[in-house]
């Protein structure tokens, strides 16, 4: 994992998935666990703060009653094919979440993950971390929105397995999360965010 991390930093490294557990659980900051190290995750901007709460009401509010639900970055996913425990910006899981243990603050079984870029988690979000999130079964759509510029990227599953990649540039744009039949407007996903 060594290309993909400038950030998160390094925290720790060799210790098991249940020691990562046990300290994670009590931890003030939250860290991603990856074949024996442990990450530390950044903060986010105002920007980012912004752009999550439009996308994750807009979501939520469109999701009532159909049997899927978006959960914040305070719901950890783990990958048991890759070892990783990560936190995304917003996942979103349809039907009941499988869960690891009786803690039940971590899930296995996203259908989609959406990620918000940053200057420092661009490359990791784009690439690493793309290819671990592709070993989970249950994932249909990976979707990227930047909080440094308008631009979102809709990566969507196909039969065969492999990903088709779309990309959205102007406010006047929108796309569908296929999985969930749910529209997005780009407008919503950046109200109260201007670029100069």
């Amino acid at each position: 994992m060594e290309n993909i991390m400038n950030e998160p930093a390094l925290k720790y490294n060799n210790i098991l998935p249940y020691e990562y557990l046990a300290v994670e659980r009590g931890a003030l900051e939250k860290h991603e666990y990856y074949q024996g190290e442990v990450f530390a995750m950044s903060g986010a901007s105002l920007q980012h703060n912004v752009i999550f709460s439009n996308l994750f009401t807009d979501i939520g509010n469109k999701l009532k009653g159909k049997g899927c639900r978006p959960y914040g970055s305070d719901l950890r996913i783990h990958i048991p094919k890759n070892t990783l425990y990560t936190y995304p910006d917003i996942s979103i899981i349809c039907g009941e979440p499988h869960l690891t243990d009786n803690e039940f603050d971590t899930a296995t079984n996203p259908t989609v993950i959406i990620e918000l870029l940053s200057k420092l988690t661009r490359n990791y979000n784009k690439g690493e971390k793309f290819t671990l999130y592709r070993d989970i079964d249950s994932l249909n759509e990976y979707i990227l929105v930047d909080t440094e510029k308008i631009y979102a990227e809709k990566h969507v599953r196909n039969a065969d397995g492999s990903w088709q990649l779309t990309d959205y540039r102007s406010l006047e744009q929108s796309f569908t999360i296929d999985s969930i039949q749910l529209n997005i407007l780009l407008k919503d996903i950046y109200e109260g965010v201007s670029y100069a």
